[in-house]
């Protein structure tokens, strides 16, 4: 396990925990600080990426292009990642620019059944030799045999690896174990798992990974992270170190970051609350948390009654007016 790639999150997906509003001057301390850590990508920006910033997800506190800026001028030894999700982000308006101000590597995401959305993007990053990752979202709604059906798709494209995403911390390890083993039996690039935490086994179920042929763990310092959070990146390499499994991440320098910058960073300590515990059970996207608690309130109906109705449903990203729909058809039937 010593090839080990640790992509660090906790700037694009710790956004989500504060409705996007981490600074310029958070962005700046942290890269100069993480930059040490020995982790191979720091991906910043919007939590749902590049271009996302809008009114319908929020507002990111600093544009894309500042935070690229920032970021690229405080990282010296460590790659600068950004995370892209086609339709949000275009490649004429967003990424090509943002290669030319100097971001290393790109992950490019999509639903786990949809990547031929992704083809354009990563065969533009492929052409264009940047390193490039495809990212399967929601892994839970499929089968492991169209998981490498999709994956497939994303390695002829061009992709250097593939990264599982556990979006809804719907994950049990045995889950874990069965997928991430046949996608590395089956690809011919690395494996990575993106792991939540609302069954409280992110850090588990990222050794899980490790142990069945994942190479790249995508985590976040102090597990900042949308939901009940992400695999807390110390948490994991001081678990690896006690198994006499070294890395060349820093142990005392994240431990170090997570403490004096990341909890000064975070509104509120990461938790398992009713919605993150919902939302694993019933596999909800995470950032449905927000929508279904306003829905609940608004139309008096039990919260978990909505995430139970949408589970059913299989509802996916993009389809937030059906959390509307069934607060009111809960409502109605009271």
């Amino acid at each position: 396990m010593n090839d080990i790639k640790f992509f660090d999150s906790t700037l694009r997906d710790g956004s989500h925990a504060v409705s996007h509003q981490i600074t310029a001057d958070q962005i700046k301390e942290y890269c100069e600080n993480i930059d040490q850590a020995g982790l191979y990508t720091i991906i910043i920006g919007h939590g749902n990426g590049l271009g996302a910033s809008s009114h319908q997800i929020g507002f990111a506190t600093v544009d894309d292009k500042s935070a690229i800026t920032i970021a690229r001028n405080a990282l010296k030894k460590t790659r600068l990642g950004i995370f892209i999700i086609p339709g949000l982000a275009t490649i004429e308006n967003d990424l090509a620019p943002a290669l030319k101000m100097g971001v290393d590597l790109v992950c490019v995401a999509a639903h786990c059944t949809e990547a031929d959305v992704t083809q354009q993007y990563i065969r533009y990053l492929h052409d264009a030799q940047k390193e490039v990752y495809g990212v399967l979202m929601m892994y839970h709604m499929t089968t492991k045999e169209r998981l490498v059906e999709e994956a497939l798709k994303m390695q002829s494209y061009g992709a250097q690896g593939i990264i599982i995403m556990d979006s809804a911390g719907a994950s049990t390890p045995t889950l874990v174990q069965e997928t991430i083993g046949y996608l590395t039996k089956h690809l011919s690039i690395p494996v990575g798992f993106h792991a939540h935490n609302n069954f409280g086994i992110a850090v588990s179920n990222s050794l899980v990974a490790l142990q069945n042929g994942a190479t790249i763990i995508d985590g976040t310092v102090r597990g900042f992270g949308a939901s009940a959070g992400n695999c807390q990146l110390e948490a994991l390499v001081a678990l690896l170190k006690k198994m006499n499994i070294e890395t060349e991440a820093d142990l005392y320098t994240l431990m170090d970051v997570s403490e004096k910058i990341v909890s000064r960073i975070m509104k509120r300590p990461q938790e398992i609350d009713t919605d993150s515990l919902m939302g694993g059970l019933t596999g909800v996207f995470s950032l449905y948390a927000l929508p279904i608690k306003r829905a609940a309130e608004k139309y008096n109906v039990n919260i978990k009654d909505i995430y139970i109705e949408l589970g059913k449903r299989n509802i996916v990203g993009g389809q937030e007016d059906m959390v509307i729909e069934v607060a009111k058809q809960l409502a109605n039937k009271k």
